[in-house]
């Protein structure tokens, strides 16, 4: 993470005299988010993070900006520097409940949020909460040399656990950073329309064969079927909603469209029955109930360039030059119309 003093440096670079309403905080509230940005300007081989504080006179005018709508734009090519426990590029805002006072730590129970099933939900300020976007996605990468599940894909929103070796330590199967939920947009590149679904990733350590994440339908189709979804799919620069609700110790899901029918989840983060309401004897049976949890939206790119084994590693095309990976479609990117947070309420 940057010091203070070079993170505002950073955003004093790239913004230069742009006035603070020219700026993505000029018209979205991110007085409790920072962002990690695909570039690496401090030097130190990991993806940048511009905390809150600098948050609200920063933009980038390729990665983050505000287009001639007043839209809020995150772009994350295929190939570029990543955080260091993931091949996947992002422009995404990271949730702060604790907004500028950095002296409440970035894994303080002050500064994410748990489920009310959270043995120590008494010391934290947020029990669940709320998130609310609506959104489109412009572009997704083109080319992968394994159309594996994460290909031609991004992440607009999601839930995170926190990775807490001291959790971990306690050894009641908890802090291992995993995600009960992330939601998709994936388009092959001979469609007209793309999928938009929602996975739910068991809470199970990361050596754990069992380990992996359940994919829900929403429109089109999950990210294992090739099939064209047709008219059932969100074309690309097609608006839609979401909203994660998490009440209490339950999470729910909508989804909205204007020519489509709302699509509703909820699942219990603290057992292992599924969106569905089956029992998954695979899953961690306390769910994430002692996790600490924060929001993330934007662009994280699923298309990873890394050519390996393993599901999450489609050898997707990419030089790490921008304008090439921007001219040959080697990227991806996602405007918010509007993103707001708010604490849990009973509106589901």
């Amino acid at each position: 993470m940057f010091k203070a003093v070079s993170t505002i440096s950073v955003a004093l670079l790239i913004t230069g005299c742009a006035s603070t309403t020219d700026t993505p905080s000029g018209k979205f509230d991110l007085s409790h988010w920072k962002i990690t940005i695909p570039l690496d300007q401090d030097g130190n081989g990991k993806a940048d993070d511009i905390d809150t504080r600098a948050l609200q006179n920063f933009q980038h005018p390729d990665f983050f900006y505000l287009d001639a709508n007043g839209d809020m734009v995150f772009t994350a090519p295929n190939k570029a520097v990543t955080t260091q426990s993931s091949s996947n590029t992002r422009s995404e805002l990271r949730q702060m409940i604790r907004g500028s006072d950095t002296s409440v730590g970035t894994k303080s129970y002050s500064n994410n949020f748990a489920i009310a099933a959270h043995p120590d939900a008494a010391y934290f300020n947020q029990i669940g909460g709320k998130l609310d976007a609506t959104l489109k996605v412009n572009h997704v990468a083109k080319s992968a040399k394994h159309p594996k599940k994460p290909a031609y894909s991004v992440v607009v929103g999601q839930i995170h656990a926190g990775k807490d070796k001291d959790v971990i330590a306690e050894g009641k199967g908890f802090g291992w950073g995993n995600e009960p939920i992330k939601i998709y947009y994936k388009k092959w590149p001979e469609h007209n329309t793309g999928s938009v679904f929602w996975t739910y990733e068991r809470n199970l350590e990361k050596d754990n064969p069992d380990r992996t994440d359940i994919a829900y339908p929403i429109w089109g189709n999950t990210w294992e079927n090739p099939d064209d979804p047709k008219s059932a799919g969100i074309a690309l620069g097609e608006e839609f909603s979401y909203t994660i609700n998490v009440i209490g110790s339950v999470m729910h899901l909508t989804f909205s469209h204007k020519d489509k029918a709302t699509v509703s989840y909820e699942i219990d983060l603290s057992n292992n029955i599924d969106a569905y309401g089956n029992v998954d004897a695979k899953d961690n049976p306390s769910g994430y109930s002692g996790d600490w949890l924060y929001f993330k939206a934007g662009a994280y790119n699923q298309c990873s360039t890394k050519d390996a084994d393993g599901v999450w590693y489609a050898g997707c095309a990419g030089t790490g030059n921008w304008p090439t990976d921007k001219a040959n479609g080697d990227y991806t990117q996602v405007t918010f119309t509007k993103l707001n947070l708010s604490k849990a309420n009973g509106q589901k």
